[in-house]
């Protein structure tokens, strides 16, 4: 061997491994059992021929013969220490030995020249990925998934992907569920077989049942031990059949860059959940094929509604004197033009909790939200009302939309449209282009309401039933009104808030006001504790991937005991600079449950929390953290953590019964 044309690469200091031992080391990618043994020094191919098992991880040890081996930790098979040589009987022509040469007390070892980088499988999938718009990765790194890892590191250094290692893959999926409601686009999860990828469900049937885009790249054992039982081996498209709209196992005879494009596609077509599962031995076979791209596989969006819908709709407006507006979260896209129609015929907008602010409650016209966690202003109107019009709602029980004879319901989901009960018309069809189409026929009733007037007089009663509520503070903890009252003031026009559950979001949904372009993201239908710090990440995530959501701040909120499902990845939000301001209502228990206990006559039993002082934990992990116990001081504690460039906690000490 020409030892003038090697790589020689620096693995360590004599002073670093002592006579008689050995370990593991890294030269570039090529793993090395590094040997100091009767006072020479040798380097070998670190894995065992057997099954890999990394022999720097082993001992030197006296055999029988009295001869001294290196032996595999995992199976015990020996080598000689210098010449990597085995005593016989299996793998005869032993390890691959690499040059070494000490330098000043330097060790090095020569590897030759690296090779050019031969494309992969997963190269043309990730590179698939990212053409049809991909843009971010949460995930955990690991055994059955490296080949596919390599491919997405690639495409890291290339500047095409953005990857955050979570520290629980349910982080990763909850992240990635809300980049998909905040985008309409979907980002990827990675993680290995077995319990990586089944930590992923609780956050994809969030995404799911909340129709957000999501891809999940999951690991898999090698296809020759499909079935019998192998290590980590599920059966994986069995788990996500159920929860995934699209699941395909990655074959060697599979097209693969049709294949990342058909998850792709159904994700975003069908704002759902897409699977991809990755052999381990197929992520890095050579493929010399092209990658794919969305170029001619994709139409428009945009659905006009029938003529006969909509002039049945404005025949029923113009007949209206209390015309109301009811906006559920399918209808964000069409913000702008939802408010021009509302402001045409003079109807207060009410929203489901989750699009609380889609129409902000500083509009002249916004009623803020109905339902359980919703006003008295929003209640009020919708049984005054004698025409209400859904924009993207689904009528859930929560929202609790009054069944009213007159009822136009607008979708572009045409299974939502009457899903519970009869409406009297149904309009199937793009939101804005509805609105765009009813205001240029509209004609409101010459007898109509001055319903502004009334909106006034109605947020002036309850702003005035609020603050009297901080009257029952005594002394167990801070009232969440002043709480969401001083953050409803401090934070930006066009806060993205993420918001747990709990008694905590309850008190969101009816004390904040929201302004400006403000938009909140919940765990929907699913309703899952736990949703608001990961989602949060995934919102900051949309921020550095989207032109429109630059700069916009992030503000999670949630209970101890939603904190407390995945406290670990606040190390995630220090370690990538996540800006994202955490507010978390700290009582001690489970709230809601002990509420709910007691409505219905059951003793509150197993809601305590044993918890730390969350605001230390912060500050434990490298972030901000501040904990408040005074009402007076609520307003700076705020103000100072969204100050913070990255991630602060702000820890108030509440009273659980005053929601």
């Amino acid at each position: 061997m020409d030892t003038q044309t090697l790589d020689w690469i620096s693995v360590g200091h004599v002073d670093d491994l002592p006579e008689g031992r050995i370990k593991t080391v890294t030269a570039r990618t090529t793993s090395i059992c590094l040997v100091h043994f009767d006072g020479q020094w040798a380097a070998m191919n670190n894995h065992c021929p057997h099954q890999r098992g990394p022999l720097g991880e082993g001992a030197i040890e006296k055999g029988l013969d009295d001869k001294c081996w290196i032996r595999c930790p995992w199976h015990g098979w020996d080598f000689d220490p210098l010449t990597g040589k085995p005593p016989g009987g299996h793998e005869d022509s032993g390890q691959e030995m690499y040059p070494l040469d000490i330098r000043d007390g330097e060790i090095f070892v020569g590897l030759e020249a690296e090779p050019s980088h031969t494309q992969t499988v997963t190269d043309v999938m990730v590179e698939t990925m990212t053409n049809w718009g991909v843009q971010s990765v949460f995930g955990m790194v690991g055994h059955s998934n490296l080949g596919l890892a390599d491919a997405i590191r690639l495409s890291v250094i290339d500047k095409k992907l953005k990857y955050y290692g979570i520290r629980h893959e349910g982080a990763a999926a909850f992240a990635a569920s809300a980049y998909g409601k905040l985008t309409g686009k979907p980002a990827a999860c990675l993680t290995i077989a077995g319990p990586g990828a089944t930590n992923l469900m609780t956050g994809m049937w969030d995404a799911k049942v909340d129709r957000a885009p999501v891809l999940a790249l999951t690991g898999q054992v090698q296809t020759q031990v499909f079935g019998p039982g192998a290590f980590q081996d599920i059966d994986l498209k069995s788990a996500f059949q159920a929860v995934a709209h699209f699941s395909q196992t990655v074959l060697s005879t599979s097209n693969h860059a049709e294949l990342m494009s058909l998850a792709c596609k159904n994700a975003i077509v069908q704002q759902d959940v897409a699977h991809l599962i990755f052999p381990d031995d197929v992520q890095t076979l050579p493929s010399d094929k092209p990658a794919g791209a969305p170029l001619g596989r994709m139409g428009g969006t945009r659905v006009t509604p029938a003529d006969g819908d909509i002039d049945a709709a404005v025949s029923l407006l113009n007949s209206a004197k209390r015309p109301m507006i009811v906006v559920g979260h399918g209808a964000y896209g069409a913000r702008d033009q939802i408010i021009a129609l509302a402001e045409k015929i003079g109807a207060p907008v009410v929203t489901t909790f989750k699009a609380k602010g889609l129409v902000p409650d500083s509009h002249p016209l916004g009623a803020g939200v109905l339902g359980r966690s919703g006003t008295p202003i929003a209640s009020w109107f919708m049984n005054e009302a004698d025409v209400l019009i859904a924009f993207g709602a689904s009528f859930s029980n929560h929202t609790g939309i009054a069944q009213k004879q007159n009822i136009i319901q607008v979708d572009y989901d045409r299974m939502q449209l009457g899903k519970f009960h009869p409406v009297k018309v149904p309009v199937w069809g793009d939101i804005g282009a509805f609105c765009a189409a009813a205001a240029e026929q509209i004609k409101p009733h010459p007898d109509a309401v001055g319903q502004t007037s009334e909106l006034a007089d109605r947020w002036t009663m309850w702003r005035n039933e609020k603050h009297r509520r901080l009257a029952e503070e005594h002394g167990q903890g801070i009232h969440s009104f002043a709480i969401f009252d001083a953050l409803g003031k401090l934070v930006p026009d066009d806060t993205i808030f993420a918001v747990d559950v709990g008694n905590n979001t309850y008190s969101f949904g009816r004390y904040l006001e929201t302004k400006g372009t403000q938009r909140v993201l919940m765990s929907g239908y699913l309703g899952s504790i736990g949703f608001s710090f990961p989602a949060a990440m995934g919102a900051w995530a949309a921020t550095q991937d989207v032109a429109d959501l630059k700069g916009r701040k992030v503000v999670s909120i949630s209970g101890d005991g939603g904190f407390g499902q995945y406290p670990m990845d606040f190390t995630t939000a220090v370690k990538y600079g996540m800006d994202v301001t955490h507010i978390l209502l700290h009582n001690g228990q489970l709230g809601k449950i002990s509420k709910e206990q007691r409505s219905g006559e059951w003793p509150v039993w197993e809601t305590d929390l044993h918890n730390p002082s969350f605001a230390a934990f912060a500050k434990l992990c490298g972030g901000h953290g501040q904990k408040v116990t005074k009402t007076d001081d609520i307003a700076a504690a705020i103000e100072k953590a969204l100050a913070v460039k990255g991630p602060a906690l702000v820890e108030i000490m509440t009273d659980a019964e005053l929601v």
